[in-house]
């Protein structure tokens, strides 16, 4: 069922595997069971610590679970775990085969705590490229509490169940039976969300280990965004000991299919770009605390920075440079397709949809003038606005008026993204002045109703101004001494990834200055 390549491939990853790893398929009858079996049969030859068994326990006949060692990892798959689920079936053999598991050390200690019985279900799709990041996440939970399970569900496998969850979008997490979660979310979201529900006593060994930590940094960026990555390799390079913490590294740009205007790079797309930021970290050996989150920043000489792993880190600045995100519409189909056909960057991602037709909901500057932009590429634009005028200046709403290819819709709210399995197929929006809703066929939605700064959890501490963005000055400094601040997250115009980059770069030499004269 493998290929010949990818067998090699995975060969060589499972010369890594430490300690036996039994495949335990559960009985039943099912039309693919044959397809599975040879599929596991496929895995488990590409390694001797490998071995393939049946279970007793009867179930679907598509069910099977990972032991280690002879012991149950709580890690359950129901279907083939091909497309992207491919890797998360390698990575969950390799941990628990002993390799170790690359989420931060305070998250797995934190969740390895949780005393209470948690089964996680998580619906996917095989040509998701959302859901592996979710998928992994609760492995990786499974792994290190004995009490936490999680199955993986082949949607297309199981109609029937994802019609009676009412399952509209993927990935779709159910824990205990109820809903946890929908859509893309990382491993900081998940966490987070965990420790709303179930609370983690602290003990002694915690409180002494967070309230004394012995490490100082010179430098504690926060956002691993371009501006972040840049400021921290700039802060490297200067000899200051550098510190890294990011809920997500890549940022936003992650999530953009497509990047052209980066000099002197004529094209890349958002995880290959995140892959050559981490790569630059690496490179300039700066540690990294990935998938956690900062809760507060206590000011001082030597400011203390509080995760929400409970962990304290000390430092004598801090650059932040946690960028911004772009306000949702929140309805249904959008969340499930960015990247399908839901985009928020007119720049980034408009010269993927050439010759077809889009829509752009927002009727302000940004909104008028990306439906401009995307005029000269696309081939019909409807803009779209909510209120009873478009509220752009005059010189665009000229500009509009002139377009041959721009429809506007006013008072038009919208209800709902519509899509196939694969893409945006339309847009549903309501009438307010009819109430009727009306139906738009459509190869593209872009969003496009203004961006929230990442600054709620420093809004007390630095001066922010009416939208939320950080105030700085031309060397990137905020009103609180040794607190510098780059990127979207500031108020600096043109949100951009070369111009972050450029002030990420200022930041950190700005922080390099202040210490020289501190010292």
């Amino acid at each position: 069922m493998l290929d010949e390549s990818t067998k090699e491939q995975v060969k060589q990853y499972f010369e890594k595997i430490k300690n036996p790893v039994q495949i335990q398929l559960f009985s039943g009858d099912h039309e693919k069971r044959e397809e599975l079996i040879e599929f596991l049969n496929d895995i488990v030859s590409l390694s001797s610590n490998l071995s393939l068994e049946n279970s007793a326990a009867i179930n679907d006949g598509l069910r099977f679970t990972i032991l280690s060692e002879g012991k149950p990892t709580g890690i359950e798959f129901s279907g083939i775990p091909m497309g992207h689920e491919f890797t998360s079936l390698i990575l969950a053999i390799l941990q628990s085969g002993g390799n170790p598991i690359k989420l931060e050390e305070g998250i797995l200690s934190t969740v390895s705590k949780l005393t209470e019985s948690l089964h996680f279900e998580t619906f996917i799709s095989l040509d998701c490229h959302n859901c592996p990041e979710v998928v992994q996440t609760l492995n990786s939970f499974a792994l290190v509490n004995p009490s936490i399970t999680h199955n993986m569900i082949d949607g297309a496998m199981y109609p029937e169940l994802v019609k009676e969850k009412n399952i509209q979008g993927v990935p779709a997490v159910f824990l205990n039976g109820k809903r946890f979660l929908s859509g893309k979310a990382e491993a900081s979201i998940i966490f987070d969300k965990l420790l709303e529900l179930y609370s983690v006593p602290e003990t002694t060994e915690d409180t002494a280990g967070h309230s004394n930590p012995t490490e100082i940094y010179d430098v504690t960026v926060i956002g691993g965004g371009p501006s972040g990555v840049t400021a921290a390799v700039y802060s490297a390079r200067k000899g200051l000991k550098t510190l890294v913490i990011a809920d997500r590294l890549g940022g936003q740009v992650k999530d953009t299919l497509g990047i052209e205007n980066i000099i002197s790079l004529p094209y890349t797309t958002g995880p290959e770009l995140t892959n050559v930021l981490s790569e630059q970290l690496n490179k300039n050996q700066i540690k990294k605390k990935e998938n956690v989150r900062v809760l507060k920043i206590e000011p001082g000489k030597l400011k203390t920075i509080h995760l929400n792993t409970g962990e304290r880190i000390v430092t004598k600045t801090v650059i932040l440079s946690t960028g911004a995100k772009w306000r949702e519409l929140n309805v249904p189909g959008e969340k499930e397709f960015v990247g399908k056909g839901v985009a928020y960057c007119p720049h980034c991602d408009g010269p993927f949809f050439k010759d077809k037709d889009v829509a752009v909901v927002g009727g302000g500057n940004s909104g008028v003038e990306a439906a401009l932009d995307l005029s000269g590429i696309v081939k019909s634009v409807t803009l779209i606005e909510f209120g009873d005028k478009l509220n752009a200046d005059k010189v665009l709403l000229d500009k509009v008026a002139e377009s041959s290819n721009i429809k506007t819709l006013v008072k038009a709210q919208t209800t709902e993204i519509q899509t196939n399995a694969e893409k945006v197929t339309g847009l549903t929006y309501k009438d307010r002045s009819s109430e009727k809703s009306e139906t738009i066929p459509l190869d593209g939605v872009f969003v496009q109703i203004g961006l929230v700064p990442n600054s709620s959890f420093v809004k007390d501490l630095v001066e922010t101004n009416r939208f939320g963005e950080i105030l700085v000055d031309e060397k990137c400094k905020t009103n609180v001494d040794g607190i510098f601040a780059c990127g979207d997250v500031t108020n600096t115009p043109y949100k951009q990834i070369i111009i972050a980059m450029g002030e990420g770069a200022k930041a950190a030499i700005s922080a390099f200055e202040y210490l020289l004269h501190a010292a």
